[in-house]
């Protein structure tokens, strides 16, 4: 199966990539990325030593796609993946919005010119801000919880987490709301141009490798910055560091998407699944923090109390129509995660100004 991936040498496409080539012989892998993200050059050697064709391009220009080999799919994991992008002052609203819808309607033109399906991997910020963030907790271990039975009847809130009928209304983020467009765009491809079209909303997702950016790879950064003492603050929800995400590693995914690849058709509504590592791998900053103190040693963590823009103080994925559709599950424990992510930290002692410089 011929197979594109875009944004090849970021860390999820890379990270699909490598596994992708490493479990079949099968594919004949193609991927594309601009090289603008620090860090993605590290990727391009292993990924052509595995057999995958690398092509400089820019999904913002059509004409990039032009010279690319013909695809039976392709996986879009190109973005600007951080929900501050275009509001924190020092990223452009424009390019946020070229690179992540722009991008994504010349992927679905060139799919429909080579009848090829496509795999968008949209996010969980595709989820409304406000119900979120009014959203009754309690804490537990140092982590939020949705306080039960406050937080009953709230719609598509289950015990293990929000699941696809929770509200997308605005404000999502301009992120958020870019990557909800893309979705919306791709379904209406699929359904105009007869194309196989699936949406997975990910998670937060970690792993070694990660670019460490505290807005794009929090569990990379935090774990990056622990180990070389660098400083680190909880920020806003009475700085105690009990917001809570779940964690997916990338590769967990493979065995989903490879289903999906030999899929038959299916109704609208079963092409659109949340994906996440679920409350089981739910983690807090304050839980990641005493992970790192036991691994890492002892470190301090100021305090900044004061609320930011979009910033959430629980946010997991219920992955239960993965699993009926799909038989998904994640495989990776958090703990393996982070172990993961630690060994790369202690093997790249210039990974920070590498992937993240200031």
């Amino acid at each position: 199966m011929r197979i594109l991936i875009t944004g090849a040498c970021g860390f999820v496409g890379s990270t699909l990539a490598r596994t992708l080539a490493e479990n079949s012989a099968r594919h004949q892998l193609v991927g594309i990325d601009n090289f603008a993200r620090p860090g993605s050059e590290t990727n391009r050697a292993e990924l052509k030593r595995l057999g995958v064709k690398l092509f400089h391009g820019d999904l913002r220009l059509a004409s990039d796609l032009e010279p690319l080999p013909a695809c039976d799919w392709a996986i879009d994991a190109a973005a600007n993946p951080s929900v501050l992008a275009g509001v924190d002052g020092r990223t452009s609203s424009r390019q946020l919005v070229e690179h992540n819808l722009g991008g994504t309607v010349n992927l679905l033109e060139h799919c429909k010119r080579q009848r090829a399906g496509l795999i968008l991997l949209s996010t969980s910020r595709v989820y409304s801000i406000a119900p979120l963030a009014g959203l009754p907790t309690t804490v537990e271990k140092h982590a939020f919880r949705p306080a039960f039975p406050a937080a009953t009847g709230i719609s598509g809130l289950t015990a293990a987490g929000i699941d696809e009928t929770f509200a997308t209304a605005a404000p999502v983020s301009l992120y958020g709301a870019t990557k909800l467009a893309s979705e919306a765009l791709a379904l209406e491809y699929g359904e105009a141009f007869g194309l196989p079209v699936f949406i997975n909303r990910c998670g937060v997702l970690a792993g070694a490798g990660q670019f460490g950016r505290p807005d794009q790879g929090i569990f990379a950064y935090w774990i990056n910055s622990w180990l070389r003492r660098r400083p680190l603050q909880y920020i806003g929800f009475g700085g105690k560091g009990h917001q809570v995400r779940d964690c997916l590693h990338p590769r967990d995914l493979v065995p989903l998407l490879e289903k999906q690849f030999g899929a038959p058709a299916l109704a609208a509504s079963d092409r659109v699944a949340n994906l996440g590592g679920g409350a089981a791998s739910a983690t807090s900053l304050r839980q990641l923090s005493d992970w790192c103190a036991g691994r890492l040693g002892a470190h301090a963590v100021t305090a900044d109390p004061a609320p930011r823009p979009f910033d959430l103080p629980w946010l997991v994925l219920d992955s239960a129509k993965a699993a009926r559709l799909w038989q998904w599950r994640p495989q990776t424990a958090v703990p393996a995660i982070l172990e993961e992510i630690a060994v790369h930290a202690e093997a790249h002692p210039d990974w920070l100004e590498l992937s993240a410089p200031l």
